[in-house]
């Protein structure tokens, strides 16, 4: 039993060569896993960053307006014990100086109708809503712009006195501070965004392996490795798909083989029969001048079809080997030129185009089925496409390509992948009235002996522009058996 080989990477979701072109192409499961991740982590990012900075924003300033409404306070009761009713404004300086000093803290002084200003403020740049509010002997504090800086400004009506006080605290600190918090917010959102998207990806690639490994079974059981079975994957739910996925694969292999083994025992059976009537005919054939007119055209037909009776027969032998995964290479040494020259005799002449270097070309086959397979392709062309005009060989280094071209009507796009499916013969087959004695399993041989070499086989337009198909199988230099 073959267990699947697991891939290092896999994508997500295959594509559809027959999808619009125009239409978008949607993002796999893999990517779109990573994606949620990502996008939950930027909104928990920016969340957390967002409630940060408000509540640091409103810890910073409430700090900042206790402390200063409270020297604020300080400094009014200190400035009313000294003042004096016959004070005048040249008094306030002295006074002012022996009040609190805090750096970024300014004062301003009203009594009566005089102002004693700040080094870098003037009456002129209070608040007018906190002046008015003052001119009711009612204190309070207001966040205003000075100069184009935040500033706070706190207001104190001196009671015992025509007098106020104001003292203006400077929160450019506290928007430098707020303004680097933001910046580090920011940087760290990012940060966890991609943290979040690789953390994604990761769980994604751990949570789709068992995918991918259903996926490279499937494959390998629909490339004839019938025999591919799921591992255990120490996970109850997943233990589940795969014991589902095995009890699927070993029915379907039970039944290809079965089907199989009734194919070769049909065709088996079909042998002794056939041989006998062989031989009959053979009989008949030897009288054939005895015969009269009606009978020499009926043994004709008998002959005829017993012929193609016989490789339907043998076709269907070598065919049930395949799906038996009975089928194995005889390997050798193929010198190519030689291989094709005696292959294409029989055929009739055939053009073979070698490249210059290529003269003494070896490749590793099997000679049986490599020479079954150009002949495949050879009668296919003298079938359907007015004969073979040309064999064309072509080496790369890694191996070789074999191109068979004719100068039939070609073969329709829709229908070159069918024509190598069993009894299909395309649009121009199948008239039996036409002298059409194939049996329909020709290029089913020759897909399944190319694979069985490791290579691959299509059918193109003719590169020169002129009617006509053109065959190609690539074949490795050193083949090995893929079943």
């Amino acid at each position: 039993m073959a267990a699947v080989d697991q891939p290092e990477d896999g994508q997500d979701v295959p594509a559809d060569h027959h999808a619009d072109e125009s239409r978008p192409v949607p993002l796999g499961l893999r990517a779109r896993i990573s994606l949620s991740f990502a996008v939950g982590g930027l909104l928990v990012s920016v969340v957390v960053a967002g409630a940060t900075l408000v509540l640091t924003r409103r810890q910073l300033i409430d700090s900042r307006e206790s402390a200063a409404a409270a020297v604020a306070v300080s400094n009014a009761t200190r400035l009313s014990n000294q003042l004096t009713h016959d004070a005048s404004i040249e008094d306030l300086p002295a006074i002012a100086d022996s009040l609190t000093k805090i750096e970024g803290f300014q004062r301003l002084i009203r009594l009566g109708d005089t102002w004693l200003p700040a080094p870098e403020l003037g009456q002129e740049d209070l608040p007018p809503l906190l002046l008015q509010q003052l001119s009711d002997r009612v204190a309070g504090q207001q966040r205003a712009s000075l100069s184009g800086q935040p500033h706070l400004v706190v207001g104190i009506p001196l009671a015992a006195f025509d007098a106020d006080y104001f003292a203006v605290v400077d929160l450019a600190d506290v928007d430098d501070t707020l303004g680097n918090l933001q910046i580090v917010l920011f940087g760290a959102s990012i940060f966890a965004t991609i943290i979040a998207a690789v953390f994604g990806a990761w769980v994604s690639q751990r949570t789709l392996r068992p995918l991918r490994r259903v996926r490279s079974a499937a494959e390998a059981i629909a490339g004839g490795r019938l025999d591919t079975r799921l591992e255990p994957q120490s996970d109850p739910d997943l233990d589940r798909l795969a014991d589902s996925f095995n009890e699927m694969a070993r029915a379907l292999e039970e039944r290809i083989l079965r089907d199989a083994r009734f194919a070769s025992d049909v065709s088996h059976e079909l042998r002794s029969p056939l041989t006998t009537l062989k031989a009959s005919v053979g009989v008949l054939e030897a009288r054939r001048e005895e015969l009269s007119d009606r009978s020499q055209t009926a043994l004709t037909l008998l002959s005829d079809d017993l012929d193609r009776f016989t490789r339907l027969v043998v076709d269907l032998l070598e065919i049930s080997g395949y799906d038996a995964g009975a089928a194995a290479l005889d390997l050798s040494e193929v010198q190519v030129s030689q291989f094709l020259t005696a292959t294409t005799r029989g055929t009739g002449p055939v053009p073979i185009h070698m490249p210059g270097h290529a003269g003494d070309l070896v490749i590793t086959a099997d000679k049986r089925r490599l020479a079954r397979l150009i002949s495949n392709l050879l009668e296919n062309a003298n079938r359907y496409g007015d004969g073979a005009t040309s064999i064309i060989v072509d080496e790369d280094g890694a191996g070789i390509r074999i191109a068979v071209e004719d100068s039939g009507p070609g073969i329709p796009e829709e229908e070159r992948a069918a024509i190598f499916e069993r009894f299909s013969r395309g649009s121009s087959g199948g008239r039996r009235g036409g002298g059409d004695s194939g049996t329909g399993l020709g290029l089913s041989l020759v897909i399944e002996d190319v694979r069985l070499h490791g290579g691959r086989v299509w059918v193109e337009d003719r590169p020169d522009g002129k009617p006509g198909a053109r065959f190609v199988v690539e074949l490795p230099t050193a083949a090995e058996s893929q079943l």
